[in-house]
Order: C-alpha cells, then structure tokens, then sequence
C-alpha cells in the first residue's frame, strides 16, 4: 500500500512538472519572441490569458468527467495531447499561431490539473495529505519557474526559441506510459458509486460547501499574483528595471525556487496545526512581500529575495486552496469536481482575465504599475481566507 502511494505521488508529480514546463516555459522568452514576431504588452497578457481561459473551462469539465470514469483515461489522455502539441509552439508565425496553440495546450493542461490532484490525495493516507500533495503540486514551480528560466537562458545560446519546445515531446509520452501501468482505470470513489450522475448535480452538490466557492474567489486571488508576475516580470525587469537578459533569467528563477519550497514546506505544517492558519499567515506574508518587490531597486539580490517570498507565499496558499480545502470538504466520489470547479473560477478570471488587462494597463500606462492588480487581489484574498472552514482530520 506505501509503495502503491509512492509510485501514484511520483507520477503525478512528474506530470504536474511537465505541465508546468508547458504553461511558464514561454514566458521567459517572451523578451525573445516579442523582437522576433512583433508583440506587444497587450499581445503577451492575450497569449498568457488564452491558455489560462482554456485551462479553466476543461478543469470544470474533466475534472467532473474524471471522477465518473475514472482518473487514468483524463490523465492519459492529457498527457499525450500536450506531448504532441508542446512542440506546435515553436511553429506559430504570429499572434494568431500562438493563441491557438496555447488554446488547445490549455484544455490539455487543464483536464490533468483537478484529477492529478484527486488521484494524489485518493493515493495518500489521511496524515499524508498536506505533505503529498505539497510534493506533487511543487514540480509544477520547480520545473515550470525554477529550472526552465535557467534552462531556456543555457538553450537559447545553442539553438533558437523555436527549437526550444521540442526537448519536452518524449518526456511527455514516456510520463503518460508510466501513468496507465501506475493509476488504476476507476478511482474507488467511482467504483463504490452506483447511482447516475450528472455533471450540473455534481457541480451544485460541490458548491453547497461553504469552501468551494470560498476557494474559487480565492483562486482568482492567487492566480492573478501567480501569472502577473510570471509573465509582466521579465519584461518589466528587461525594459523598467533595465536589467540583461541573463540577470533577468537568474531574478525570475526565484519564482520557482520560492514556490517549490513553499509548496512543500507550508501544506506539510498544515498537517499538523491546520489549514486554515497556514493560509492566513501566508496570505499576509505574501501581501507584504508584494509591497518590497514592487519597492525594491534594481538590485539583483533583493529582487530576487523578494519575488522568492512572494511566491514561496503565494504557492503554497494555491496549494492548499485545490488540494485540502477542497477535497477535505466534499465526499470522496466529488473530490475532483470540486477542484475542478475551483480552478475553473481561478483560470477562468485570474489566469484568463487578469493578464489581458494588466497586459493593456502596461501598453497604456507603463509596465512599471504591473505589480498593483496583484496587491489589491492579495488583499481581498486575505479577507476571504479568514471566512474559509478548517478541513484537517483530526
């Protein structure tokens, strides 16, 4: 059974990093690509919120799907399709290429999201679930905003950013392998439920639970600091801060770094003094460290520090939101229909929305205002954390 638990953990996590790759990769390159094919601020905030919109609305959907028919046709399925498509971005000529790329890579990314977290948390015994699903949650920063900013910073001295998107095309076959010999077909949630369901019964049942439209509000909180940042910072550090390209790549690793220890660190301690405390300490740590950074000069090293906390906050809180909060709250069979639904509002609002107007408040205004909408979101996330319901089990 713990060797059953260690195999699921390991392959979800493995394939949260691989999504992770695919969603953050491009962004790092955005100074490169924007010279190449002409875009704007307001074209990157579009390509950024086009693949969060895609993202949420197939997490609401196959995130319910998974939990009827089971985890490992989703997780498979997803697997594949961003594998064959990952490469597809280095073909784009235009915005217009690279939107429906990133479109399609979305719906991908998005049904592996809400039923890689269900089949972790279904995996792990109650005392573990703060601590595997830090561990799966935490390759997505690590491999997506830790090693691919200094990845895409070594490659791009070898080969073009085209060229880039294809390293990741095996890995991702091989991963989807691994996952059908690993994952069971059905989840026992979906075995030990007789009665037909239908996905609008599911999705009011989840929303009775005090938590999950709490959570969706404070997705739409997390995700905007998340993209925000993720995709405005290099070009804000590059043109604002007025920073090399190879300094920039060293700043935004932090990102990763400060949301891999995060990840793990913090849903861990919440195994042991309880949800909700952890999310309120680390709404307002990530709140005050928004405040430095947006403060801070043009130093290397307190940018860095300050955009480490940031996100070392603001994952770990994303963490718990689609992880604990929710699959706590509901009955096993439901569990990644309420993940599904909270990622859905975070993507749908937070990764789809936000990027696209602080993408025209940069074009019109300045890219220097880049880190407001994320300080007034983290704020009312704050508000919002203290009405959520403690979840742990005792």
């Amino acid at each position: 059974m713990r060797s059953q638990e260690f195999k699921a953990v390991a392959v979800m996590a493995l394939g949260f990093g691989l999504v992770g790759i695919d969603r953050f990769l491009i962004a790092t390159m955005y100074p490169v690509i924007s010279r190449d094919l002409h875009l704007s601020y307001g074209d990157i905030g579009v390509i950024t919120g086009a693949l969060a919109l895609a993202w949420g609305a197939s997490a609401l959907f196959t995130g319910n799907a998974s939990d009827r028919i089971g985890r490992r046709t989703v997780l498979v399925g997803s697997l594949i399709v961003f594998a064959l498509l990952i490469g597809a971005s280095g073909l784009a000529a235009g915005l217009a290429g690279l939107v429906v790329v990133r479109v399609v890579m979305g719906l991908a990314d998005g049904a592996y999201t809400p039923t890689s977290i269900a089949a972790t948390i279904e995996a792990s015994a109650p005392q573990r679930h703060g601590l595997n699903i830090g561990i799966q949650q935490m390759m997505l920063p690590l491999c997506g905003l830790g090693i691919a900013p200094l990845l895409v910073s070594g490659l791009l001295k070898l080969v073009n950013w085209r060229s880039v998107f294809l390293v990741f095309v095996l890995p991702g076959l091989l991963l989807a392998y691994a996952v059908w010999r690993v994952i069971p077909a059905a989840s026992s949630a979906a075995r030990s439920t007789q009665s037909p369901r239908s996905s609008w019964q599911d999705w009011r049942q989840v929303l009775a639970y005090r938590n999950v439209p709490i959570g969706g509000g404070l997705m739409l909180c997390w995700l905007t600091c998340l993209i925000t940042t993720s995709a405005f910072l290099p070009n804000y550090f590059v043109d604002y801060r007025k920073l090399p390209f190879g300094q920039m790549s060293q700043i935004m690793s932090a990102i990763g770094l400060g949301s891999t220890v995060g990840t793990l660190a913090l849903p861990w301690l919440s195994d042991f003094v309880g949800r909700k405390p952890v999310m309120v300490f680390s709404t307002l740590g990530a709140l005050l460290s928004l405040w430095l950074l947006q403060s801070a000069g043009a130093g290397p090293w307190p940018l860095f520090c300050f955009l480490f906390m940031v996100h070392f906050f603001n994952n770990a809180l994303i963490t718990l939101t689609v992880g604990p909060l929710c699959s706590e709250t509901v009955p096993p069979a439901l569990m990644a229909t309420a993940s599904g639904v909270v990622i859905a509002v975070g993507e749908l609002f937070g990764g789809g929305i936000a990027p696209v107007v602080v993408g025209q408040v940069a074009q019109r205004f300045g890219i220097e205002h880049v880190l407001w909408l994320p300080i007034i979101m983290m704020t009312a996330g704050f508000v919002l954390s203290l009405l959520t319901r403690e979840t742990r089990p005792k």
